[in-house]
């Protein structure tokens, strides 16, 4: 492999657009060395951090920055107002055959409905989910929640490293629970304190009171967030908006992002060569750095990448442009709301599940686990506010934000899981993240990755580390 110094005087004559021509064809290796030359001798182009105020009214002069602790309760009212709801529920016969091909097969939903009704214990989830210390804080006008676990005990000379773990939608901060324990284990000798904060407007942090909430704005939260507690170097790993909120993060404060690891990165950026990849790669594809397994997941590309993805995001385009609409009937009807999320927790695991009867949703999962989550969004009444989400970075061509203008030049993991959404294979991830230091095939597993494979993604997210740290 080539050095660094060697590296410089072939690199100093280039500009940057000719880097992404190397990318294709290097090794995870190389882009490394590619992203300490980048760091190290040019100036890296991060995304402003700027300022803002989310809550209601005018900022004030001055805001409280305490933490104060935080626990989950609930009220037999609450219970019994549920109770009253489902027990009131119209339910629609499906199609014959229709599986989950229409949407959650309302034949299974009464199965789901009824354990939720009569054997679902929620004051038992509640404790549950008090097993972590819980949190809030107040940030740029909003009551910001988060859980922080730390290790239970750490040898001598040991030092647990921060981690900040974003979920995404219809996920929580519950995602993590499986996962908690495997990074927080100090027998492997590397430990970590975890911080799983709740995005604003998601479960038990305030929803923005003002339009324009979008991932940079949560990134600059999470990152004072960090301030806060006192941290000036972590590791951020992510999925779904929690990818997109960690790149942020990355690109925002590159200086305090020890390494960054996602479990879901679309790049779209890469132009004509991205192009002749798609022409060339399912023929030839050692030609343009794929591998069999990219060839597997990318092709046939057509439907795979765009009528896969089409019959999947109706959801998307609702939300993306009048979320408080379709909001209003998933924010009265508990079973309308369960049937709306955990529809995702099927097809997003496997697309192969819409051809059973009960969409799969207990072959990853557990009912306890989806209906906890569900009661996060139910008790809360977060659903709209989660939903807008989608509206506020969708308002504008997200091509021409800054952050899809500025690469990320942190050390960054990378785990692509078979039955993610999309695939992106290295060439194409290399456009945007410039220092990419590991790649994984993930052998198993789709969209929610840490509820689904805990123990893939935390083993995946070590081994990342050990390479940052050249352990």
């Amino acid at each position: 492999m080539q050095t660094l110094e060697a590296l410089q005087s072939t690199l100093s004559s280039w500009d940057t657009p000719k880097l992404p021509i190397l990318a294709v064809s290097g090794a995870v290796g190389l882009g490394g060395l590619l992203g300490l030359y980048l760091l190290r001798r040019r100036k890296v182009h991060t995304v402003p951090l700027g300022d803002g105020w989310w809550g209601p009214g005018t900022k004030p002069l001055s805001e409280d920055k305490n933490i104060y602790s935080f626990s989950v309760k609930t009220s037999d009212e609450e219970i019994q107002d549920l109770h009253r709801r489902i027990d009131q529920t119209r339910f629609t016969d499906p199609l014959e055959d229709a599986r989950f091909h229409y949407g959650f097969n309302s034949t299974y939903l009464k199965t789901v409905v009824s354990y939720w009704r009569n054997q679902f214990d929620w004051k038992e989830q509640v404790k549950v989910l008090n097993k972590y210390p819980h949190f809030k804080t107040k940030i740029e006008g909003l009551d910001v929640h988060f859980i922080h676990v730390r290790p239970s005990h750490l040898p001598d000379g040991q030092v647990a490293r921060p981690l900040m773990l974003v979920h995404g939608w219809p996920g929580s901060f519950f995602e993590f629970y499986k996962i908690l324990p495997l990074l927080t284990d100090a027998q492997d000798g590397l430990p970590f304190e975890v911080i799983c904060p709740s995005i604003p407007g998601y479960g038990f942090s305030e929803a923005p009171h003002k339009q324009g909430f979008n991932s940079l704005a949560c990134a600059r939260i999470f990152l004072k967030l960090m301030e806060r507690l006192g941290y000036s170097e972590f590791y951020l790993q992510g999925g779904d908006w929690g990818s997109l909120i960690t790149t942020n993060m990355a690109q925002m404060k590159p200086e305090c992002v020890k390494g960054l690891h996602v479990n879901m990165f679309n790049v779209t950026r890469g132009g004509l060569s991205m192009l002749l990849s798609l022409v060339i790669g399912a023929y030839l594809p050692f030609l343009v750095g794929f591998t069999r397994e990219d060839v597997r997941r990318l092709f046939p590309y057509m439907e795979r990448n765009v009528f896969e993805i089409l019959r999947e995001t109706g959801y998307l385009h609702i939300q993306g442009t009048k979320p408080d609409t379709a909001g209003c009937g998933v924010n009265d009807s508990p079973v309308g709301l369960a049937a709306y999320i955990l529809e995702k927790f099927s097809t997003w695991t496997d697309f192969q599940n819409r051809d059973l009867e009960d969409g799969g949703l207990e072959r990853k999962f557990t009912l306890d686990d989806l209906l906890t989550n569900v009661m996060l969004y139910w008790t809360t009444g977060s659903i709209v506010s989660s939903m807008r989400f989608y509206k506020e970075n969708l308002k504008k061509d997200m091509q021409k934000r800054v952050d899809s203008r500025t690469g990320v030049f942190v050390p960054t993991g990378l785990a692509a899981f078979p039955n993610e959404l999309m695939h992106c294979p290295l060439p194409w991830a290399r456009y945007k993240y410039k220092n990419i230091r590991s790649y994984s095939y993930m052998p198993r597993g789709g969209h929610f990755a840490a509820f689904e494979e805990p123990e893939l993604l935390a083993n995946d997210f070590k081994q990342f580390v050990r390479r940052v740290e050249n352990l």
